[in-house]
């Protein structure tokens, strides 16, 4: 079916086909007219192809459209002249090759120079025509037959002159050819940039054919580098550009790599000077290319490879003159040398990439020395497995050495590098989060230094003890001055450095008792001091409870150097959470109370670890525990402690009666039940409304619950008789209370053991009844309720509405 469309739409396409008919009609008449024209002015010449005019725009889609090409005739244009070179060039270089000895002197030089003339000169009369592609094709094979020329100049006219020297002086000869013929024709693309690529190899074969070195080979792709990176900045023309600033890259990329080769395997201070000569003058170039190329990522990049091959030049002559030991600090002193250019008038880009490079060998000298800071705090660790086992002759007996006194020489350096950083940097707003990481690091590299020093130089044993233990109790200190400054990063910083020199200490004091009862007081009254002198807040909270755990290493200590037994030194560690109690109570409303008091139970928890192996000890400890947690819940905040304090008191009586070997579960279960009925009591007296399960339900089912599971298997009358007797009365109390939990509980239990109970007697009577009796019993059963179904439905909705208005 055809849709017809609306009459403007219509006449819009009548029209447009009207147009298309027309243009059409004038390039027929104007071809009909040319091909007149030619037949009757030549008429045997083939003529030549007559230029179409372009066509008008398509029509839409459905009224005659066209279908799209799937390539452009510029695209296509292009490949064919690209294999059409391609061919030209694997001919002319098979007739070079292969044919060349089948003719005569005078027909080879004709013959090539024949071809090789007509090649550049074709692209002049193409250009004129418009044929700019099919000059460019051209153009790159005469290229192609002027380098063929000069292999044939070799073989023919010199084949006995050295290989690369003359290819030094035909890529020279041929660089200024391509040269002359690109600036004659600049229309051409691709003469110049040749130009350039052949101009990489005079200097270097040249060099390479006068038999140099390694040190003259790298000054020659050094020079070249030069040449590449003056005529990219020189040049506007974009393809010059980018392949001298490519061949530049390259270049002195081979250049830095060989002379720092040179550097590193250098025997002598001589050596490493002619090579740090080649690595400063790579350096210069890059320095000049950063201080001209116009990009700032660019100039960046350049400076700071400038800085790096700097770095490399003073290095490795310091390292010749240096022993082996210094080699890292020794290029750290270049890198911190070379910072100093942040105070100088060079552009921005380039002080941030010569930054660049100097940050490199601080972070290997950082990568260097801190293992050392590590294994000078770990490799303490074998120490306690021997507490009191007497000074050792030397600390570190078994751990490695690493480069010995550079290490901390490193690390106090680059201390003091960033904070005379941090000095100069503290004014500028821009340069502000870098001045306060400088201010915070420059303090723990210091510590870092003083804490490898007992490694690095083998200090005896009371000589790393007192380092430590001073650098814990200085960097404790410290922290307090930049707390109150306004300064909170550093104080951390200072705070963790200080707490990890106390536990080194704290760890080597343990070889002998005189030394661990001192570090262990001096530790416990620095941080109390410091406590004391800091603001209320997280550090002042760190401090209290590590001066919670050295007041709990001397409370085990002591006792311990006594030779009392642990169930003993638990009742000495008590005296740790009582003081802890009693100073949170007198700082109420401080957030420091809460992690004492936390710090504090820890210390309870050790105490009663530590009588576990004596029974009377641990209940005496629990119940210690537990008055010492009553006393922190009587303040108004700290009320749920009540409940650990409840659960302690239970522990001890359960201890205490295993330990008198009881085994009625009621002597367990009413020290728990009777509080709590207590605690339930207050609370319905206090609330009226409340429930009776959250009130009396625990402390019940405490003791019910047990005591029904012991007299389900208990052989006796006793127990039953009393567990149904309390049952009984619970039941009538909650039923005239109207409290659901005990009327639940009581009757429940009580149908329980009185089932339990009139059993055996069931049994008996059941057995001695006729055996159809028991099945008729129960049919009438389930009539008698199936007849009353309905009225014994509404009593037990009535019983469960009158068991949900109770409590």
């Amino acid at each position: 079916m055809t849709t017809i469309p609306p009459p403007a739409e219509e006449l819009r396409i009548l029209d447009h086909e009207l147009g298309q008919l027309e243009a059409r009609r004038t390039q027929l008449l104007a071809r009909r007219a040319w091909l007149v024209s030619v037949l009757a002015q030549q008429p045997a010449a083939q003529p030549a192809p007559f230029p179409r005019p372009s066509m008008p725009a398509a029509a839409p889609q459905g009224w005659g459209a066209r279908p799209q090409a799937e390539s452009s005739p510029p695209s296509v244009q292009n490949v064919l002249l690209v294999l059409g070179g391609l061919l030209l060039t694997v001919a002319a270089l098979a007739f070079t090759l292969v044919s060349w000895g089948h003719m005569g002197i005078g027909g080879r030089a004709a013959v090539l120079g024949a071809v090789t003339c007509a090649a550049l000169g074709m692209p002049v009369l193409l250009h004129r025509r418009g044929l700019g592609a099919t000059a460019e094709a051209v153009a790159a094979l005469g290229l192609v037959l002027t380098v063929l020329d000069a292999y044939a100049l070799h073989r023919v006219a010199v084949p006995d002159a050295d290989g690369a020297g003359y290819t030094a002086v035909a890529s020279a000869a041929l660089a200024t050819l391509w040269a002359v013929y690109g600036t004659a024709l600049p229309r051409l693309h691709a003469p110049l940039p040749a130009a350039v690529v052949a101009a990489q190899l005079p200097l270097f074969l040249g060099t390479l054919a006068a038999d140099g070195g390694a040190h003259a080979l790298t000054v020659a792709l050094l020079a070249t580098a030069a040449g590449d990176a003056v005529l990219a900045l020189r040049v506007k023309r974009t393809s010059v550009r980018a392949t001298a600033g490519g061949g530049a890259a390259l270049l002195w990329i081979i250049a830095l790599l060989t002379a720092t080769a040179l550097s590193w395997t250098a025997s002598g201070p001589a050596d490493a000077a002619r090579a740090a000569v080649l690595l400063l003058l790579a350096a210069a170039i890059a320095l000049g290319a950063a201080l001209r190329v116009p990009p700032a990522p660019l100039s960046t990049a350049c400076a700071a490879v400038a800085g790096l091959a700097v770095l490399l030049a003073t290095g490795g002559v310091l390292r010749t003159l240096a022993p082996a030991a210094w080699t890292v600090p020794a290029h750290l002193l270049c890198g911190l040398a070379l910072l100093t250019v942040l105070r100088t008038g060079l552009p921005l880009p380039v002080r941030r990439g010569l930054a660049g490079a100097a940050a490199a060998p601080v972070g290997i000298a950082l990568l260097w020395a801190l293992p050392n800071v590590f294994l000078a705090v770990v490799g303490l660790a074998p120490l306690a497995d021997d507490t009191w086992a007497g000074a050792p002759r030397s600390v570190y007996v078994d751990a490695p050495l690493t480069s010995g006194p550079a290490v901390p020489v490193t690390l106090l350096a680059l201390a003091a590098a960033l904070w005379a950083a941090h000095r100069l940097t503290r004014a500028d707003e821009a340069l502000r989060a870098a001045s306060v990481t400088a201010a915070v690091a420059a303090p723990a590299l210091a510590w870092s230094a003083l804490t490898a020093l007992p490694l690095t130089i083998q200090l005896p044993y009371t000589a790393a003890l007192f380092t430590h233990t001073a650098l814990a109790l200085a960097s404790v200190a410290a922290a307090t001055w930049p707390a109150r400054a306004a300064r909170p990063h550093l104080a951390t910083v200072l705070l963790a450095c200080g707490l990890i020199s106390a536990a080194s200490s704290a760890v080597l004091s343990l070889a002998t008792r005189p030394a661990t009862f001192t570090v262990f007081a001096l530790l416990l009254a620095g941080c109390a001091a410091a406590a004391v002198l800091h603001a209320d807040g997280a550090r002042r909270a760190v401090l209290a409870c590590a001066g919670t755990l050295w007041a709990t290493a001397l409370a085990v200590a002591v006792p311990a150097a006594l030779d009392l037994a642990p169930h003993r030194v638990a009742l000495v560690v008590l005296t740790v959470p009582a003081a802890t109690a009693l100073l949170s109570a007198r700082l109420r409303g401080l957030r420091v109370a809460l992690p004492l008091e936390i710090s504090g139970a820890v210390a309870a928890g050790l105490a009663v670890a530590l009588s576990t192996g004596h029974a009377p000890s641990l209940a005496l400890t629990l119940a210690l525990s537990g008055v010492i947690a009553t006393a922190t819940a009587l303040r108004p905040d700290r009320r749920p402690v009540s409940y650990a304090a409840g659960a302690l008191f239970a522990a001890a009586c359960w201890v205490r009666l295993a330990a008198w070997d009881v085994t009625a579960p009621e002597a367990y279960t009413l020290p728990v039940t009777l509080p709590a009925l207590v605690l339930g009591h207050l609370r319905r007296r206090r609330d009226p409304e409340a429930s009776s399960w959250p009130a009396y339900g625990p402390g019940l089912a405490a003791t019910l619950l047990p005591s029904l599971v012991a007299a389900w298997s208990d052989p006796h009358w006793l127990r039953p008789l009393l567990l149904g007797t309390a049952a009984l009365a619970l039941t009538l109390l909650g039923a005239h209370h109207r409290l659901q939990a005990p009327l639940a509980l009581g009757g429940t239990v009580l149908a329980l053991v009185a089932t339990h109970e009139l059993a055996p007697y069931v049994v008996q009577v059941v057995g001695a009844l006729p055996r159809w009796l028991p099945p008729a019993l129960a049919g009438l059963l389930l009539l008698g309720v199936g007849a009353t179904y309905e009225q014994r439905l509404r009593d037990a909705r009535r019983l469960r509405d009158a068991l949900g208005r109770m409590h």
